[in-house]
Order: C-alpha cells, then structure tokens, then sequence
C-alpha cells in the first residue's frame, strides 16, 4: 500500500481542485451580462476563430521580429559557411546575407513574401537592435586594441596607418567634387559631402584584417605585428576622425562644429584621466574569470552605456563611445577574454546579423539600372583601391619594408568589410549619402574585402621562395612520420600513447607532430600565445615522461578539416591520427532531422554522404571526409583510456584488410606486443598474399602473433588493450551489431593510404 500512497495522494489531489476549479468557473459563468448568457457571442465558428486568432499572432510585432532574427541568423550562417569554403572572411558571407534577403534579391523576385517577412512599419525595431548590436561591437572592437603593440612599434606603424588614411582621404574628396559635379546630392553642402566620401575611402577592418592574419599563421611573423598594429592605429584614428566629420555634417560648417569638437575633447580626456584610472583599478582588483561577479560587470556596462549616451548627446554618435569605452577598459589579456566571452556570441551571433540585413534591406542594386551609374561605382571601386593599397604599400616600402611585406600590408590595409558598412550607415541616416550612392558605396565595400584573400595569394606567388635540394631533405623522407591531430588534450594524450607505442624502439627515426587548430572567430589576437601555450601544456609533459620528441603546430582555421587534410599532405606524412569527434545529431528525431537539413545545405556533406552510404555512423562523418584527401595512411582511435599496447586483436573481415599487416608488424617491433589475428570470415584460405604476409611475421617472432577463427570469450576481450581494424571492416561489423562490439577496447580503426 505504500507503494502508491503518494499516487493516490496526487490523483485524489488534482482531482479534488479541478473539481474545485470547475465550480467556481461555473458559478463565475452566472455572473455575466445578460447578452452573453444569450449566446450572442461574435463567435464565427471554432476554427475560424482559431485562424483568426493564428493569423493575428503571425502579425504581432514580436512575432515578426523573432521570425526575421531567425531567418537572419540561418541566412548568415549558410552565407558564411559557403565563404568559408572559398577561402573568404565570413563576414563577406554575411554582408551578401544581407543583400539576398534586401530588396536586390528576395525583393525584386518574391517581393509578397519580402514584404510579409520585411514589412516597412517593422524596420525601425530591427534598427534598434542591430544599433544595440553595433555598440557591443564597437565595444568589444575598442577592447582588442592592445594599446602596448602601439606603443612599442608606434614610429613605423603611425606611418603606414596615416599615410593609408590621408592618401585616401584626399582621392576621397577630388572623387567628391566630380561626383558633386555630375550627381549633385540634395541639401547637401559640399564640405560635409566630401568629408564624407574621404572618410569612406580611409576606412579599415580591424577584426577582419586579425582574422585573416590569424588563420594565414602570420600572427608571429614581422608582416603580421606590422599590419596588426597599422591597423590598430588606422582604426584609432579615422574613428577620431569620423567623430569629427560627424560634428562638422550635423552643424554644418566647421565654425559651428569648433562647439561639439571642444565638448568631444572634454569627454576623451574625462575618459582617459579619471574614468580609466578607475577601471584599472578595477581589474586589478577584480580581474580574474572566478572575481567577474555581476556586480562587476554592471560597472563595466554602465561605462559603456554612459559613454555611448555621452557622445550621442554630444553629436559624435553612440558607435564612437562604445568603440572608446572598450579601447580604455582594463589591459589584462585574461580579464579582456572573460569579459568579452561575456558579450561575444550574443553580439556577433544574434545582434550583428540583423545590421547586415538591415543594410541590405537599404542596398538597392536595383537602383544602378544605367551603365554610367556602373561606370562610377568601378570608378569608386579604382579610388578606394588607389588609395588604400598603394597608399599602405608605398608608405610600408618608405619605412624600410621589403616589397613581398609592404604588398602584403597594402591588401590587408585595402581590407574594408564591417567598419565600411558602419560608416556608410551613419551617412545615409545623415542624409549625406543618397541611396544610389550608398549601394554603389556598399557594393565597393563587398569587393575590396573580397579581393583581400586573393591578393595576398597572388603576392605570395608571385614572391614565392625557390625550392631547396638540401641533404636534410632527403634523409627526412627516410623517417617515420605521424601527424596527432587533436581538439582535446586528453584526445591528444592518448594518440601521443599510441604514436610512442609504433615508434618506440626508434625514436630518431621518427618524427612525431602533434596539430591543434582553434576555429576561427573563437580566438583574438592579443590571446594567441596564451592559447597555444595552454593546448600543447599538458601533452608536451607527458611526451616529456615518455622521453618522445615532438613538434607542435598550432593554427588557427575556418575549415578545420581542409586544414588538417593540407598539414598532413604538405609535411608527407606517413600516418595521420585522429580522435573521434561526436556528432550533436545522434540520438533523438530532431537531431536527425537537422542533419538531414545540414546536409541539404552543406554539398560536400552531402556528397560523402551519398558515396557512404553504407556507412551508420554518423559521428566519423568528418574523419571519412579527412580520409578522402589524405595521401598518408588515416588512424581514427575511439578512445576508451588508452595508454599501452601490450595486447592487441585484430579481426579481419575483408579481403582488403592485408594492408593491416604494415601496423601489425611496427606494434610488435617496437611495443613488444601480443598479437591475435581474428579471421573471423576465413579471409585467409582465399587470400594468399595476406596469409603469407603473416605467416612470415609469425616465423620471425613466434611468440607475438597467434591467428585464430574461433568465436572470442568475454575474458579475453577484457584483457586486450587495443582492437586494431580497418574502417570498412568496421562499417560492416556495426552493420550486423555483432554481439562482441560491447566487450571492445580502445579501438584503432584503419585506412589505407591512397594509391
């Protein structure tokens, strides 16, 4: 009777309120007007009223609001992922992101449902938070500064830096008057239209230059401090310069402006004497992860939100407060890590995306209908280039650059992206720029940000250094070479046990390396040592007590995989060894729905998949894909605490697992092991070359390789330490769910080197 004591007690429970609750709903019932007792109701029937009702709710602002923040995400990602893919900054992704879903594209085919999913009365609330949005950024933008950089390499890097901004500054203004000559703007005076077009032409992408010299590796390269700290510099200045333009626009003359320049002077200098000192202390005393506690942090957001009204009350805009409150937060590395974790992901994840679109929803490519409208955006396009690559360039070469460097510093400096877009909004809400002028200035963005990438690539080829026949060359393609690519440290411990296990007794004819590559837009670059301090910390100690030699590479990519797959053939590896990495799609319907949807949006995923079909485990998706391109042989371990490999079973399946035979016999000879051959499907009396394979080993060391075709106990699996099979073997083996598979050690699956 206990047992369902506490049953009965919740049904006699419920019931008895219900009860209650219907009663009282009943007598409520009695008490209302005599119309409605009638029956006359505006009722039009149970399910119109319902689709009314569902209709209405599809209209509610909120509603629109968080169905076009979902369609914006979703397109930012699909764009971004498909830049990724042609080796361009994600941000190119989502600035076209927001010219498909605007009135160039979605408008101008499906304009009803744009309409629907856009209405006009709805865009002020998408400003307003993409507007929220921009200030974080700007705000974490400020904080990335790292003002020592500057301090220290400040005489060459203020030379580039302003002469990458006064060159174009002054193209900028001579583009205006002939654009002012032809296209003359409405209630636009010249000076503040030219400012402006000035202004456009300085501009550099701080965050997407770091990106893209972080995931070139040039981020300890003399280039990359170089062009980091020309950008920090360029980014300080044309946003002084920008807040100063902006006084001048909103005045309208200089002399007007002299007011709201003196009062910005006072609030830089307030910022900078009194409100940074405090802050300092501030991270001083709290500047750990662990000290961040709320209280904290709302000091931090009230600096942020105050500074930003500051400049807004004082006509220099909000955006340049936020970027000055970050620029004068607290230096420590660690404590600008944990607190921009704190804002990152909602800012460029959710909010950003929305300023994107909304400045597609502006870009009406539509609107350059006329050659010669065409004729002035490449026009545009010439003197932005003009200015910024050949200004940069010329200024780096004067400093004492050699000329492979101060190209490189000219595409990255020619780099527009974001901060462009930033700009030319604050002038079309200025009234500075028209709405042709806009587009043709946005689609001026998009290209000089493109051509980022491939001109650094150009500049590389062209000054590429000349191949070398050294001797060290040729006796380094005699040694044994294993690539450990990890994510983990505790995955990488465990390939490192099993490199040391195939390389043991010839540790100076091998070349063990182990690879850490950090996604892209995960990492700032005033953090990168630290991090690759932290990755490599604990599997360097532990190759330390083994008495292996290692190397480390540490990257910093978009596309993880094609990374990988390029290390491995570039260095000729002999073997590359992966970790197994768990798919989030597992074990529910929706996950698997949304890997359908992955795939319908992802070709190569969807390619390996069709070529693999035959494969049920979805979570060595990325590890077949690597296995494609790889030239070296591909070992995927599924890691259950591996340490040694003292005792190892090997079942083999298929015909084509003879090339087991090579791993087998490096296990033997170097870890000393105990060797079970499984021929679990007689594979042997029909394939010569593999049983005589094994039968030599087992003449040359009889006491280390036993084959058998008898069916395994359970005893005998619990003392294996490693199952060495091939990955197709193991498809098939998973196809049937044998009953041995929950008894299985640490796992080596195998695949064959391309031929």
């Amino acid at each position: 009777m206990r047992k369902y004591r506490n049953t009965i007690f919740y049904v006699v429970l419920v019931g008895t309120l219900l009860g209650v609750m219907y009663w009282m709903i009943h007598l409520g019932a009695q008490l209302e007007a005599p119309e409605l007792l009638r029956g006359e109701k505006t009722s039009q029937g149970a399910w119109k009223d319902f689709t009314s009702t569902l209709f209405h709710s599809l209209q509610h602002p909120l509603a629109i609001l968080l169905a076009q923040i979902v369609t914006i995400i979703i397109a930012a990602r699909i764009m971004g992922w498909i830049c990724i893919k042609i080796k361009q900054p994600v941000v190119i992704g989502e600035m076209l992101a927001g010219i498909i879903l605007g009135p160039s594209l979605l408008g101008l085919y499906f304009p009803e449902f744009s309409h629907t999913l856009f209405p006009v009365e709805s865009l002020s609330n998408l400003q307003f938070l993409s507007q929220i949005g921009l200030i974080l950024f700007m705000f974490i933008i400020g904080m990335e500064l790292d003002l020592n950089v500057l301090r220290n390499k400040a005489h060459d890097a203020v030379v580039i830096s302003h002469a990458s901004i006064v060159i174009p500054f002054t193209l900028g203004i001579s583009l205006a008057y002939f654009l002012y000559l032809f296209h003359p703007p409405t209630n636009v005076e010249f000076l503040s239209y030219s400012l402006f077009i000035g202004i456009s032409m300085s501009i550099t992408a701080f965050p997407v230059l770091a990106r893209i010299i972080q995931e070139r590796g040039l981020q300890k390269s003399k280039l990359g401090a170089m062009a980091i700290t020309c950008a920090a510099a360029d980014d300080i200045t044309a946003w002084c310069i920008l807040a100063v333009v902006i006084a001048i626009v909103k005045a309208g003359d200089f002399a007007s402006a002299l007011y709201t320049i003196g009062l910005a002077v006072a609030y830089v200098l307030i910022m900078i004497k009194i409100v940074r000192p405090f802050l300092m202390r501030v991270g001083e005393v709290k500047g750990s992860k662990e000290a961040l506690s709320k209280p904290v942090v709302a000091i931090f957001f009230i600096v942020l939100l105050l500074s930003a009204y500051a400049t807004e009350v004082i006509g220099i805009h909000a955006l340049f407060g936020a970027f000055m409150a970050g620029a004068i937060m607290p230096e420590g590395s660690r404590f600008r890590t944990a607190f921009i974790e704190k804002i990152e992901d909602v800012s460029t994840l959710l909010l950003l995306p929305l300023f994107f679109v909304y400045t597609g929803l502006r870009t009406q490519i539509g609107l350059l209908n006329d050659p010669q409208l065409w004729m002035i955006t490449i026009g545009i396009i010439l003197v932005a280039v003009i200015g910024k690559f050949a200004g940069s360039t010329l200024a780096a070469r004067f400093v004492g650059q050699s000329w492979k460097d101060s190209l490189s510093i000219g595409a990255l400096m020619n780099t527009r992206g974001l901060m462009e877009l930033i700009v030319l909004n604050i002038g079309y809400d200025l009234g500075v720029l028209s709405a042709e002028l806009f587009s043709m200035m946005v689609v001026m963005a998009l290209v000089t940000t493109f051509m980022t990438g491939p001109s650094l690539d150009l500049i590389n080829f062209l000054y590429r250094p000349k191949k070398s026949l050294l001797q060290e060359d040729l006796l380094d393609k005699s040694k044994f070479k294993i690539l450990l690519s990890f994510a983990k440290s505790n995955t990488g411990i465990s390939l490192l046990y099993l490199a040391d296990a195939l390389t043991l007794k010839s540790k100076k004819n091998a070349e063990i390396t182990a690879l850490h590559i950090e996604p892209a837009n995960e990492l700032h670059h005033y953090e990168v040592e630290t991090q690759e301090l932290d990755s490599f910390r604990e599997i360097k100690q532990v190759a330390q007590q083994l008495e292996q030699p290692i190397q480390t590479i540490f990257k910093i990519s978009s596309d993880i995989d094609s990374e990988i797959v390029q290390t491995s053939n570039e260095r000729n590896q002999d073997l590359l060894l992966l970790g197994v990495s768990e798919s989030i799609y597992e074990g529910s319907l929706l996950g698997r729905f949304l890997d359908f949807t992955t795939r319908i949006v992802n070709p190569e995923k969807l390619f390996h998949t069709v070529t693999n079909a035959e494969s049920p485990f979805m979570t060595f998706d990325r590890n077949q894909q690597i296995n494609a391109k790889v030239n070296a042989m591909v070992g995927i371990l599924i890691d259950k605490e591996f340490v040694k490999a003292k005792r190892v079973i090997v079942p083999v399946v298929l015909k084509n697992d003879e090339f087991l035979c090579e791993m087998i016999k490096r296990l033997i000879q170097h870890s000393d092991a105990q060797i079970i051959v499984w021929d679990l499907n007689q594979v042997l009396k029909t394939n010569e070359s593999f049983k005589e394979k094994l039968r030599q080993l087992e003449q040359l060391v009889p006491n280390h390789l036993t084959i058998t075709e008898r069916e395994l106990n359970s005893e005998t699996w619990q003392d294996q330490d490693l199952m060495l099979i091939s990955l197709p073997s193991w498809n098939k083996v998973v196809n049937k769910k044998v009953n041995w598979l929950p008894f299985t050690p640490s796992t080596l699956l195998m695949a064959d080197r391309k031929p």
